[in-house]
């Protein structure tokens, strides 16, 4: 009898099926820090020539002032997307003046939280209300987290796909839940199996000493005589771990993803109930907002997760109800590193993996996952983050300890019709060749981005402020002699412009204090 990725893999082969493959939507949110030509964080406000980063299309910031996020158009080509990145690096490069970008996701020279600017979107409510949530996200958990950059990788199946899905399994109910009922299994696959892309294309083994400071339950070790570089020796993504995007206060923040209710239900019953622990952070007395609210999570961005079910939310709708009103669209993975090695992050074998390993996580049976199961993934993810090149490492599978690297080899391979189905479609051998890298990687750890970084470290003598130093200094160079086309260039010119009137006549449009603007937005959580 055929298992479940059998016959699914049987449904894509057939030849009418072949073009879905050719139209996977993706997107990429690429964070990049800007500092000065001392490698310190820059200070200075965003970018004028970069127009607004509050309705800028594709340049906007993150949690700081200095935390650059650039966003490329949906696509159905992976080179396209790596295409329009590398153009908004030229574009923002010629705006920049002297600074430059930080071509690491752990940042470096860092004076504690008081050096890390919040970003600023200028003075309608929406702006209001970004900025301060991220007061709130610095008073909780500290600015030097948010001050982390890294890849989201936005994936989408195209609607062919799941109409000929939904009639093959004999159109149960609405298609839309249909729809969000197998991103959820993808999403309940991706957490078990995280682990390996943590493994696979970490890139942060080791962060500067500045990072830590003032911090004694680090658990790091000193790299180099001088204390400069502090590391795991065998650690892959600290990012990932409890130095990166990671809270006590969400540790009892059980998120089930069997059911889109459950999901919707948990998350908004962390919003809207008071937490003991941020009562002292000001909302609002005498005008005074330290954060949104006093709940577990001020909004749902706030709940760090490796992964994220996703819809486009309408003009101050929350993004829990976009997803009531019309079902999951895409998922959002947000566990990837920048990778130094590359101008933009990232690279297209990486992206052709991503694909891969996501189609292997939707396509593959996917049993509900239970609280058990859960703090297993967790105790997996940890394992990886802090000691993935660990030879020998042990990690839990349903309840039984196994090799990872046995785990991983059973995974990849299991991997490998989707790749050929996925060559066959595209006419290559590339998904198919990225697959094989990986497979070295578990072969050989010293393979891996983490083991590399170490390496360069190592056998150029440098720490690892200086390490990512040069690597950001060769891209800033790569990036300011990499003309773009002029019908490009105009674009861009347009598109900052046209942002600008965007946020004058948002500012110009509100009719409401921020109070009642905050009182109508969360109000909304109260309907689900």
């Amino acid at each position: 009898m055929a298992s479940h990725l059998q016959t699914q893999l049987q449904a894509l082969s057939q030849p009418g099926a072949r073009g879905i493959l050719t139209a996977i939507h993706r997107g990429i949110e690429k964070e990049s820090l800007r500092i000065t030509p001392q490698g310190k964080l820059a200070q200075t406000p965003h970018p004028a020539g970069l127009g607004s980063a509050l309705t800028h299309s594709s340049i906007t910031t993150d949690y700081s002032e200095a935390l650059l996020e650039f966003i490329t158009p949906v696509s159905a080509s992976i080179e396209d997307s790596l295409h329009q990145l590398e153009d908004i690096h030229s574009y923002v490069y010629q705006k920049l003046g002297d600074e430059i970008l930080w071509s690491a996701s752990m940042p470096c020279i860092v004076s504690g939280d008081a050096g890390i600017p919040v970003a600023q979107y200028g003075s309608s409510n929406v702006a209001r209300m970004k900025t301060v949530y991220r007061y709130g996200l610095g008073h909780r958990y500290g600015r030097l987290m948010q001050a982390i950059a890294g890849i989201h990788y936005n994936f989408s199946m195209p609607q062919t796909y799941w109409d000929k899905a939904w009639q093959d399994a004999g159109s149960p109910g609405k298609q839309t839940d249909y729809i969000s009922e197998r991103y959820l299994g993808l999403i309940r696959n991706f957490r078990r199996y995280s682990w390996l892309l943590i493994y696979l294309y970490g890139a942060s083994p080791a962060v500067c000493s500045t990072f830590v400071k003032g911090r004694d339950n680090h658990g790091l070790q000193p790299f180099d005589d001088e204390g400069k570089s502090l590391y795991m020796p065998y650690g892959t993504a600290l990012r990932m771990g409890d130095l990166g995007y990671n809270s006590e206060a969400q540790k009892a923040l059980n998120v089930c993803y069997n059911s889109l209710e459950n999901y919707v239900t948990t998350l908004s019953s962390a919003i809207v109930q008071p937490h003991a622990a941020y009562r002292g952070f000001p909302t609002g007395q005498n005008g005074d907002f330290q954060q949104l609210n006093d709940s577990l999570l001020q909004i749902e961005n706030e709940f760090y997760s490796p992964i994220r079910p996703k819809r486009v939310a309408r003009s101050g709708e929350t993004p829990l109800c976009a997803l009531v009103r019309g079902g999951i669209e895409y998922i959002e993975v947000r566990c990837v590193d920048i990778s130094p090695f590359s101008a933009v992050g990232l690279d297209a074998a990486q992206m052709r993996f991503l694909d891969t390993f996501l189609l292997y996580c939707l396509l593959q049976e996917s049993p509900d996952c239970d609280d058990e199961e859960q703090h297993r993934q967790d105790a997996n993810l940890d394992a990886v983050v802090n000691t993935g090149r660990q030879p020998g490492l042990q990690l839990n599978n349903s309840g039984k300890d196994v090799p990872m690297t046995q785990w991983a080899q059973q995974l990849l391979k299991a991997m490998q019709p989707i790749a050929a189905l996925l060559d066959q479609a595209h006419q290559s051998s590339d998904y198919s060749a990225s697959l094989q890298d990986q497979l070295a990687k578990v072969a050989d750890a010293a393979l891996t981005p983490s083991a590399r970084v170490l390496r360069e470290m190592r056998d150029r003598s440098l720490p690892f402020f200086r390490l990512a130093m040069a690597y950001s200094e060769q891209w800033a160079e790569y990036f300011r002699a990499r003309a773009l086309p002029s019908e490009v260039q105009a674009a861009f010119e347009n598109e900052t412009a046209l942002s600008i009137q965007a946020q004058n006549a948002v500012e110009e449009s509100d009719d409401i204090s921020f109070e009642q603007y905050l009182h109508n937005f969360f109000a909304q959580y109260k309907t689900l």
